[in-house]
């Protein structure tokens, strides 16, 4: 009896063991703190934007580390950083916003030619006359969307500067033929039909060397639906190249990005009304308003 008692209290002793070594293997980890990081650029005041050096460095941004640390000591983790830029007063909060993405990396440069593209074609911002910009960046350990994460992300000190932006090419090439034309689905416009001469109220007209607006009445729908979808062609009655965007999906109705032969039709409307299309080759964006 004595032999089997012994037994059982070593079984019981090793089982002890074994719990207390599986409950210190699973151990939470904690986030304890991390520090904002420090944002510094090589220019300040005024960034000169002319084409004839825009190849060069205009700005070059660095930051410090934000060191986030957890109960077991300093993240090994990947960092990430968005460079964010907007006008002075906006607060990065204006529609226009814009956002560079950057992995691990403590610093980024911007040549003249793609800061002036991010004043002109993306914070949409007047060219030829000076603009304060603000710009910042946040840290954070992925996953981050839509301002969410699992550990909040640190924002830095806000810098500024004032540049005046130059003339910068299109994003989308304007058609050669100095024409577009509306061709839509079966329900939104009645046919697939690509004719030439095209009517005129399928006929864009051309507003400046970059933009072309057409105001004609479409047919509400599905706009997941080939049959309430539509595309920009640049020669009526061919379809050699067309105006489209990359995933109908992903399309927004209005304000979205188009290209030269993407492969996707564009959404039509959900209800039926008078819209004006707006295509911007300057920005790359079609926008769609109703009347």
């Amino acid at each position: 009896m004595k032999k089997y008692i012994n037994k059982f209290l070593l079984f019981a002793v090793s089982g002890i063991f074994c719990l207390s070594a599986c409950k210190k293997e699973g151990t939470n980890v904690v986030y304890q703190s991390g520090v904002a990081p420090v944002l510094s650029a090589s220019a300040s005041g005024t960034v000169v934007l002319d084409p004839s050096i825009k190849n060069t460095t205009a700005i070059a941004f660095n930051w410090t580390n934000p060191n986030y640390k957890f109960s077991n000591g300093i993240s090994s983790l990947n960092v990430s950083y968005n460079l964010e830029f907007d006008t002075v007063g906006a607060n990065f909060t204006s529609p226009h916003m814009q956002t560079i993405q950057i992995s691990s990396d403590l610093g980024t440069s911007l040549t003249v030619d793609q800061l002036n593209s991010l004043v002109a074609n993306k914070l949409l911002l007047a060219i030829g006359s000076p603009h304060n910009i603000q710009v910042k960046v946040i840290s954070f350990i992925p996953p981050y969307t839509s301002g969410s994460a699992i550990i909040s992300p640190i924002e830095s000190n806000v810098l500024t500067f004032t540049c005046t932006p130059y003339p910068p090419p299109p994003v989308v090439t304007p058609p050669t033929s100095g024409t577009l034309f509306l061709v839509g689905g079966d329900a939104l416009l009645g046919a697939w039909s690509n004719v030439s001469p095209a009517p005129p109220s399928q006929t864009f007209t051309q507003i400046s060397a970059t933009d072309y607006q057409l105001t004609v009445a479409l047919s509400g729908g599905d706009p997941s639906n080939a049959s309430d979808q539509y595309l920009i062609v640049p020669v009526a009655g061919s379809w050699s190249h067309k105006y489209s965007c990359a995933k109908v999906a992903a399309q927004p109705f209005s304000g979205g990005t188009f290209g030269l032969d993407l492969s996707d039709n564009f959404p039509g409307p959900t209800a039926a009304g008078t819209y004006l299309i707006d295509v911007n080759f300057q920005t790359g964006l079609i926008t769609v308003t109703k009347q």
